[in-house]
Parts: C-alpha cells; structure tokens; sequence
C-alpha cells in the first residue's frame, strides 16, 4: 500500500545518508518545514518540500493524507532493554531506603537473582505474552527498533527459553527487534563458588545452541566488582566471537576496573551504563568508534549521579 502525508509543519530528522553522530554534531536535526512524505509497503519512498511534490510525485496515490501542520519525527530506537521477566523487585525499594547498595542487595538474593528466581518458575508461554504487551505499550509510545536482553534466566535452559521469547516477538511483531545474550548478568546461586564452571557453562552448553538456534545478535557480560572481571568478559566474548556475536556491554555502572578499556580493545557494539567514569575514560569514550549508551532511569533510582553526558559529548563520543 502506498500512503502520501502532506502539509508536514516540520519532517524531523531528514538525512540523506547514514552516518555516525558523534560530539557537536549530536546537536545537528534537520528539519524540512511544509513537507510530504511517500511510504510504499512501509518504506520511506521519497521525501521533501511541499513546492517540490508534483514534480517529484506526478501521480498521487489514493491514499493522501494532509496531516494539518503536525511534525514527524523519526520512530525511537530502544537499544539496551530487559522487558523479558517474570515479576517486579518493587520490595527492593525498600532496602534502598534503608541504605543498602545495588550489590549489598544483590549479596542477600535479591536483584538478578531475585528476578531469575521468578523467571525459572514461569512457562514460556506466560513470559512471551507478557513481554508482547509490554512491546505494544513501546511500540504505541513510538517505539520502531528495540534491543532485548536475556539474563535472568542463568541456567541453560531458562537462558534458552529467554531467547526463543524473544525470537517468536521477531517473528510476531512489525518492531525491528534485535536479541542480546546476556548469561554473564551474574553468577547464579549454584556457581557462587565456582565461576569458572559457570563460564564454562555459557561458552560450552549455551553458546553453541544459541548459534545453532540463531537465537542472538549480540552478546552481553555485566563487568562490575563482585559480578565479572574485564579478563572474564574477555574470556566470554571471545566465545562469543566464535559463534559471529558482537559484544554490547555493561559496564561502569557501579565502579571503574578497567572495563572501558578492555571492551573497546574488543570492539564492541556499544559501551552501557557509564555511572562512573573518570577523564582517562572520558577522553577514551571521546576516541571510542562505538556507542556510549547512557541509562539515566537506572542512575535514577539506584540513587546514583547522571551519566556524564555533556562531558561525552564534548570530548567528541558518540552517546
């Protein structure tokens, strides 16, 4: 089907080619102002001034559509979500209160493991309809494009069973969705003194069916004090590798041991998180080809400062 929208007040975001938006160039957004715009079958098919329109659209379809001076601006892209669980941690709230730290609330069972717990007990069938209205409530908000994490389910199966959620949302849903294997979130409660056989875990039982299965894009590792070290994230992801994921990593959320660093030399995808950074990193995170993704809302209520987006920024990242 073919849709003509004219008389566009302001078509937001309008470029003619990709590219990479790093520093001052963040704050570029150009505009076309009394714009049309042709979608065919769902596809931007040509775009422009309204003076431009006969010209380059002599023949109107039926389907026109004058939008009366309203903007339109390009669909959100959510690249770092968790929206696969099984229960809310509301109660943890009040451990915060109390003063308790992200990993002094991780340490009792609660966090990850709090959430693991209750996915573990939850059929496929209940999670995948849960997080296909939890996708249409993004999607009705503006949502095109989204990421999707595992990580709750730190066994093989409730790994695997994350994953094939998350590939029937692919095939059910009109979102452009990508999957990220998060196995490494933390060590499960059966590993607690035994972490290298978990990660022999991820890299021999996980891995090779996620790739049989075609089950992720990327891979993902939690790099923070008490969760995984850089060398241990190393070790996973160049497992990862062997199976064609690209690592989009945690880090720097709660400390600074070196995981910047480690994970540029692995070229990753994108660098997440960011509470805390110091210049050296800052001055890396400007030189960095990927993406540093900032998760403000975590910052938030984990009680902790804002990412350091300005300094990013100025320092020439691309955020």
């Amino acid at each position: 089907m073919t849709v003509l929208f004219t008389h566009i007040s302001k078509l937001i975001n309008s470029r003619e080619t990709y590219v990479q938006l790093r520093g001052k160039a963040l704050a570029d957004l150009p505009c076309i102002a009394d714009a049309y715009l042709l979608v065919e079958d769902g596809l931007i098919a040509g775009y422009g001034p309204m003076y431009e329109l006969e010209l380059r659209v002599p023949h109107l379809p039926k389907n026109v559509v004058d939008i009366y001076g309203q903007m339109i601006l390009p669909c959100w892209c959510d690249s770092h979500t968790h929206i696969v669980f099984a229960g809310s941690r509301e109660n943890e709230f009040i451990d915060k209160i109390n003063g308790l730290s992200y990993a002094e609330i991780a340490a009792k069972g609660g966090g990850i493991l709090n959430s693991a717990k209750k996915l573990n007990e939850n059929p496929e069938e209940e999670l995948f309809q849960s997080a296909l209205k939890r996708l249409n409530e993004l999607a009705a908000l503006g949502t095109g494009a989204i990421e999707i994490k595992s990580g709750y389910g730190l066994t093989v199966e409730a790994e695997l069973k994350m994953l094939r959620v998350i590939k029937r949302l692919k095939q059910q849903s009109d979102v452009t969705i990508k999957s990220t294997f998060l196995g490494a979130h933390t060590y499960p409660a059966a590993f607690k003194e035994n972490h290298e056989g978990y990660i022999r875990q991820i890299i021999d039982e996980m891995l090779p069916v996620i790739a049989a299965e075609k089950l992720a894009d990327y891979i993902d590792v939690f790099c923070e004090t008490g969760f995984f070290s850089p060398d241990e994230m190393i070790k996973i992801c160049k497992a990862g590798a062997f199976h064609q994921l690209k690592p989009k990593l945690h880090v720097n959320q709660l400390n600074s041991i070196g995981e910047i660093e480690a994970g540029i030399k692995l070229g990753a995808v994108s660098l997440d998180h960011l509470e805390t950074v110091n210049k050296e990193e800052i001055q890396m995170l400007g030189l960095y080809k990927g993406c540093s993704t900032l998760l403000p809302t975590a910052a938030f209520f984990l009680r902790m400062p804002f990412q350091p987006a300005r300094k990013l920024i100025d320092a020439g990242a691309a955020v």
